[in-house]
């Protein structure tokens, strides 16, 4: 199975052009890689539509509506913090589909219940939302390669079940 994100970038643009739909993103750990990844694509203005870089609490609750109590509640690197992300990048874009990551890259800020390497990862189509957690191996950019690598795979995967 091919791992560059250029494969997998092609790949979803070939998939959101079919639907007609296109993406917005909303990125934490990965500070706009997965955007980046989407927009080194020539033509991808025709199926990506907007990435918010939301690294501070605040910028998730300025940018993408994430509740500060679901932050407090729950923290940054959470699942209801993730999918709060996905469904405002929805909100705040025209995008059909968002994705969202949320994690802990490293070295620094792991704790026991969210090691370094914990990346959850939310997926928004209008029909549902999708989310997961991964613990991932290796150092800062490591983790950053793989969560960029995971989010896109996995979008692809849900934009061809998506009918």
């Amino acid at each position: 199975m091919p791992s560059s994100a250029e494969y997998w970038c092609n790949q979803i643009a070939d998939a959101l052009l079919h639907k007609h739909w296109s993406l917005a993103t909303a990125e934490s750990c990965t500070g706009g890689m997965i955007a980046a990844a989407c927009t080194d694509l020539a033509g991808s203005s025709r199926w990506f539509d907007s990435g918010f870089v939301s690294y501070s609490n605040q910028a998730k609750t300025d940018m993408l509506g994430v509740p500060s109590l679901l932050i407090e509640q729950h923290g940054a690197v959470s699942e209801p913090v993730a999918r709060a992300m996905a469904l405002g990048a929805l909100h705040h874009s025209a995008a059909q589909v968002a994705l969202s990551v949320t994690g802990i890259a490293g070295p620094s800020g792991g704790s026991f219940d969210k090691p370094v390497g914990t990346v959850w990862f939310a997926w928004a189509t209008p029909a549902c939302t999708h989310s997961e957690c991964i613990l991932f191996d290796g150092d800062r950019l490591s983790v950053r390669n793989q969560t960029l690598l995971h989010s896109i795979k996995t979008l692809h995967s849900i934009l061809i079940s998506t009918t």
